[in-house]
């Protein structure tokens, strides 16, 4: 079926382009035509984070054209990634295919394959954006990697080691805060992490490592299940599936519970790291006190979230759980197929049973609109966690609107986070700070503002 989608959030397959940046010194080599490239970094650089090591305008394409299409753009494609090899300094190329070399059936893998016979760093990718969207050529990406470039080893199990998955590269604009918050919760209890993406990864010897894992860790409701269970088969790696954000106090210390408990570390080593976090979180938590006993009856308490599953899940059950809101619609983004679908109700069901009718699944910013701005429009009490697309119409009906999903333009984020629980503390400034933006406000001046 032939739809059109008003306002994307999330570019195609080939976006995995963003997956590859986000290792440490790999390179793409992309083998698309000419602005494909250009179209997904422009689209990654949300939250205004720059390029990476190697992206932007760096990014090697083949710029295929009409003659690639009648006589086939292989010979281009071996011509570049051999420049790439000579000009560019890397430790991983990784090429990737678009719409036009997947249509006319140019091999991408082989010819890296080529290449990696003669001792090169290359992994080839099909990533052409009719295979799906960022999220699924992430995935495709990654179990590339493993099978090219990590390869069939026999591993040497390290107890306390763990290989992290969670948010999706450049898709959710606090990714690399996100893996670095993990790595440091995860560190709290003991393991060693590897973390794999963003500043905090050790780039290729992380992934060379990745085989002798004691476990994976899947943070996320559904993406990343193709290569945990792809590395379960290949390695025999067995994996956690954890499938919300840890975010604030109560979720952070659950998500340490049942980590630790699976990596057999000890409930009293857990208890103590729990303990001694819990007792910072919440004597920073009670000290806000005053400010929500002054305001109490004026702050918003309708909650409307629009973005990816992993971080939607993750900050309304901690608003919803901690911080008193009431979600009223959660619109996930993320576009997961039917099978997926039916686990993330689950999911939702399970974790806001009371609420668990105010799931939607919608990739139109314009259908997301339509239903959002008439429910607006009628209150004065809602919070809005979305994206450029809402900010507009969320605003002009005398609502609270915070950052919270891509697309994101007019923010810098370099390594925000709301993961953990010093996530949490953040996530509550900047919710309730949004309300003194450009204003003097005190209970009497919000007070008559919201009258």
């Amino acid at each position: 079926m032939n739809t059109e989608i008003s306002q994307p959030r999330y570019t195609c397959a080939l976006g995995a382009q963003a997956t590859v940046l986000a290792i440490p010194h790999a390179i793409p080599i992309v083998h698309a035509g000419p602005g494909c490239s250009a179209v997904v970094s422009g689209f990654s650089r949300l939250g205004n984070h720059g390029e990476s090591y190697a992206g932007g305008n760096q990014v090697p394409s083949t710029n295929t054209d009409e003659t690639d299409v009648v006589f086939g753009g292989e010979k281009d494609l071996r011509s570049e990634i051999e420049g790439a090899l000579q000009i560019m300094k890397g430790d991983m190329f990784v090429a990737l295919s678009g719409c036009t070399a997947g249509i006319i059936g140019d091999n991408t893998v082989e010819i890296a394959k080529e290449f990696a016979e003669r001792g090169a760093p290359v992994v080839g990718a099909e990533t052409p954006g009719f295979k799906g969207s960022a999220y699924n050529g992430h995935e495709i990406v990654v179990n590339a990697i493993i099978d090219q470039f990590v390869g069939n080893v026999e591993p040497v199990m390290q107890k306390g080691l763990v290989n992290v998955f969670a948010d999706v590269p450049s898709q959710n604009p606090f990714w690399r805060g996100d893996f670095q918050q993990l790595k440091i919760l995860l560190e709290k209890i003991g393991l060693k992490v590897n973390i794999l993406f963003g500043v905090s990864s050790e780039g290729i010897c992380e992934w060379k490592n990745i085989p002798n894992a004691q476990f994976n860790l899947l943070v996320s409701p559904w993406v990343g299940l193709e290569i945990v269970e792809h590395l379960q088969k290949k390695y025999g790696t067995p994996f956690l599936h954890y499938p919300i954000l840890p975010v604030g106090g109560r979720q952070s210390s659950r998500f340490l519970h049942e980590v630790g408990k699976f990596a057999g570390i000890s409930e009293n080593t857990i208890n103590e790291v729990i303990k001694r976090e819990e007792k910072l979180y919440y004597e920073y938590f009670i000290d806000t006190a005053d400010f929500f006993s002054t305001l109490q009856n004026n702050l918003p308490y309708e909650l409307f979230v629009t973005g990816d599953s992993l971080t939607s899940f993750g900050v309304t059950k901690y608003l919803e759980d901690e911080v008193g809101f009431i979600p009223n619609a959660v619109f996930v983004t993320d576009n997961p197929n039917q099978k997926n679908e039916t686990n993330l109700l689950k999911i939702f069901a399970a974790e806001f049973p009371e609420y668990k009718d105010n799931l939607f699944f919608e990739i139109d910013s314009e259908i997301i609109r339509q239903k959002l701005e008439p429910v607006l429009q009628k209150t004065n009490r809602a919070l809005v966690l979305g994206s450029d697309w809402e900010k507009t119409y969320t605003k002009a009906s005398g609502n609270v609107f915070r950052y919270f999903s891509a697309p994101i333009n007019q923010q810098l984020i370099v390594s925000k986070s709301y993961v953990g629980y010093e996530g949490g503390l953040h996530l509550l400034e900047d919710i309730y700070n949004t309300l003194f933006e450009g204003k003097t406000i005190t209970n009497q001046t919000y007070q008559a503002k919201l009258a």
